[in-house]
């Protein structure tokens, strides 16, 4: 490999989605681009396919979970080509790759490539918003980032007034220099 292929793969990290994978012979070209690029990391996906489904989750006709190998169909009313379609994803997308790939992409672009994690703002007391949703919220920081760090991506003011944090699942205090863990719940105490 040359200077110039490796100084870009250090600072240009890079992930191939290889997309259409639900499209006849698209397991060939699979094949072919992995070995034409096996420093790369390669993922299979059919956007076509998580959009249907988005869609289908939209209109309450299935429940999905983005990024499952599999969904429930939650309505009687599907006419003939809709269930075609949902069968067509199960069997040449979900079975065959375990997902329809884009939320494989999206973790493996934001968690490895990029080095976030995912931190959750959370009470001692309480996960639940004002509509009974649990940990609706979520924030991404780099890896290393404080529990003053977390205050601050919240609010200015939050982090201006941090007094100390809580980690809701040990339930111990934090201090503000407290190396933060991917999916951690936080609660953050300020002066006002």
């Amino acid at each position: 490999m040359n200077l110039a292929t490796e100084l870009r793969h250090k600072s240009k990290p890079t992930i191939i989605a290889a997309n259409k994978i639900d499209i006849k012979n698209s397991e060939k070209n699979l094949e072919k681009i992995k070995k034409d690029f096996p420093n790369y990391k390669i993922i299979p996906c059919s956007t076509d396919s998580e959009l249907a489904l988005r869609e289908c989750l939209k209109k309450e006709l299935i429940k999905y979970i983005p990024g499952d190998n599999k969904f429930e169909i939650t309505t009687k009313d599907l006419n003939e080509t809709q269930k075609a379609a949902l069968n067509f994803i199960q069997k040449e997308v979900l079975d065959k790759y375990n997902s329809t790939g884009i939320q494989d992409l999206l973790n493996e672009a934001i968690f490895n490539l990029l080095n976030y994690i995912a931190v959750f703002p959370g009470g001692m007391n309480n996960l639940k918003d004002k509509d009974g949703n649990v940990l609706p919220d979520c924030l991404l920081l780099p890896n290393g980032s404080t529990a003053l760090d977390f205050a601050f991506k919240i609010h200015t003011d939050i982090g201006n007034n941090f007094i100390k944090a809580f980690d809701v699942k040990k339930r111990i205090v934090i201090g503000k220099e407290h190396i933060l863990k991917n999916l951690d719940v936080i609660e953050i105490a300020t002066r006002k």
